[in-house]
C-alpha cells in the first residue's frame, strides 16, 4: 500500500512540476526496518520510510563537497548547485532560455533556477526542500484516488517529509519521505536523514546507507533458509535495548557483521536463542574494546551486490564507538547499561 501511494504521489509531482527548475524525482526505494522487515515498534507507531534520488534539473549540476568530520564521527557533505550553460540547447528544450546567457528581463518571464528556490547560498537547503516536498505531497493528494476516502494528514517538517493517512477502517498509516543525492552510480546516497549531532547545518546532506543496508537485507534474503530467524534477532534485540542509550543502528551493524561472519544455515528457528547471545557477546565486546566498525567502509565482507565508491572496502574502517574511546565517563555509563540490560 505505502509503495503504490508514494509512486502514485511521485507521478503527481513530476506533472506539477514538469517546466519547472525544482530537482527531479527518481523511483522512490524502500528503506529502514519498516521494510526490511524487522520494525521494533507497534503496529501503530511504525514509520514507513522511502528514499526519493534526486537529480539536477535542466540547466544546473550538483557538486558534492564533504564537509568537516567533527567529534560526533558524522560524515556529511554539502551538495553545491552550479547553473549549466543551455545555449547548445536550443530546439531540444522547448521555451528554456540560459540562466548563464540570457539578460535578466528576459529571464523574468521563466521559472526561477533552483539558486533562487531550495538553495542557501550556493548550497542545497534540507530544510527547504522538505518544505518543498511537503508542499508537493498536500497538494498532490487530491489527484490520487485514495482521497475520496481516506485521510490526510501532514506533519511539520523538519529535515524531512513526513504524512499520515488515515484508512476508512481507521487504521492509520505513517510515512517519512527521505531525499538525497547519490553518490557517482553507486548505492551510497547524501540524504535529508536526521543525526544525533546537536546541530547540523541546514545545508549538511549526511552520508546515508539505507540503500545499501535495504540491499543487504534483502541479498541476506535470497541465501538464507527460508525458516531463517535473523530478522527476528535483530527485532529482539532491538526491543530490548528501547529506552536505553543503544540506538537501533548499533544493533543493526552488529547483526549485519555477524550476518557475514555466522553461517547463514545457523540462523534458523532452533539457533534463535544462541544467535542472540552472540549478538549480545558481539555488543559486550565492542563496548569493552571501545570499538564499533562501520559494516560498509572498510569492510571486505560486503557482499558484491551492493555498489559502493571504489575505495570503500579497503579504506580505514569507521569506529562507531569513538566517542566512547575518548569519553571515559560515556564509556563507564555504557557499560553499566549493559550490564543493566541483561538483568531484564
Amino acid at each position: 500500500v505505502v509503495k503504490d501511494i508514494v509512486s502514485k504521489f511521485m507521478v503527481v509531482f513530476r506533472r506539477f512540476r514538469l517546466n519547472s527548475f525544482y530537482p527531479v524525482l527518481g523511483q522512490a526505494v524502500e528503506v529502514d526496518s519498516a521494510f526490511e522487515g524487522w520494525t521494533p515498534c507497534e503496529e501503530e507507531e511504525i514509520i514507513y520510510r522511502m528514499l526519493v534520488p534526486m537529480v539536477p534539473p535542466r540547466g544546473h549540476a550538483f557538486y558534492l563537497e564533504p564537509g568537516r568530520v567533527g567529534q560526533t564521527r558524522v560524515r556529511y557533505s554539502h551538495i553545491r548547485v552550479e547553473l549549466q550553460c543551455t545555449c547548445s540547447e536550443v530546439g531540444l528544450v522547448e521555451d528554456m532560455l540560459c540562466f548563464l546567457h540570457h539578460p535578466e528581463e528576459e529571464l523574468r518571464n521563466q521559472d526561477p533556477s533552483l539558486l533562487r528556490t531550495l538553495c542557501t547560498g550556493s548550497y542545497l537547503d534540507v530544510e527547504k526542500t522538505a518544505r518543498w516536498m511537503h508542499q508537493l505531497v498536500k497538494a498532490s493528494w487530491v489527484a490520487l484516488p485514495e482521497s475520496a476516502q481516506w485521510r490526510l494528514k501532514m506533519l511539520p517538517p523538519g529535515r524531512s517529509c513526513k504524512f499520515q493517512i488515515r484508512k476508512p477502517n481507521n487504521k492509520r498509516i505513517l510515512i517519512e519521505l527521505l531525499f538525497g543525492v547519490r553518490r557517482s552510480l553507486s548505492d551510497l546516497f547524501f540524504s535529508n536523514q536526521s543525526s544525533d549531532a546537536i546541530f547540523m547545518p541546514k545545508t549538511a546532506w549526511l552520508e546515508s546507507y539505507v540503500v545499501a543496508e535495504a540491499k543487504f537485507f534483502r541479498h541476506v534474503a535470497t541465501q538464507a533458509p527460508r525458516d531463517s530467524f535473523h530478522l527476528k534477532c535483530l527485532q529482539v534485540c532491538t526491543r530490548i535495548l528501547v529506552d536505553t542509550s543503544f540506538s537501533t543502528y548499533t544493533l543493526k551493524t552488529v547483526v549485519m557483521h555477524l550476518l557475514t561472519s555466522v553461517p547463514l544455515s545457523h540462523w534458523r528457528r532452533r539457533d534463535f536463542l544462541l544467535r542472540l547471545l552472540d549478538i549480545m557477546q558481539y555488543l559486550r565486546h565492542c563496548l569493552e574494546e571501545k570499538r564499533l566498525d562501520h559494516f560498509f567502509l572498510g569492510n571486505e565482507n560486503v557482499p558484491e551486490e551492493i555498489i559502493l565508491p571504489p575505495t570503500f572496502r579497503t579504506a580505514t574502517p569507521l569506529n562507531l564507538f569513538q566517542h566512547l574511546a575518548q569519553d571515559p565517563v560515556a564509556h563507564a555509563e555504557a557499560m553499566r547499561e549493559f550490564t543493566d540490560l541483561q538483568d531484564r
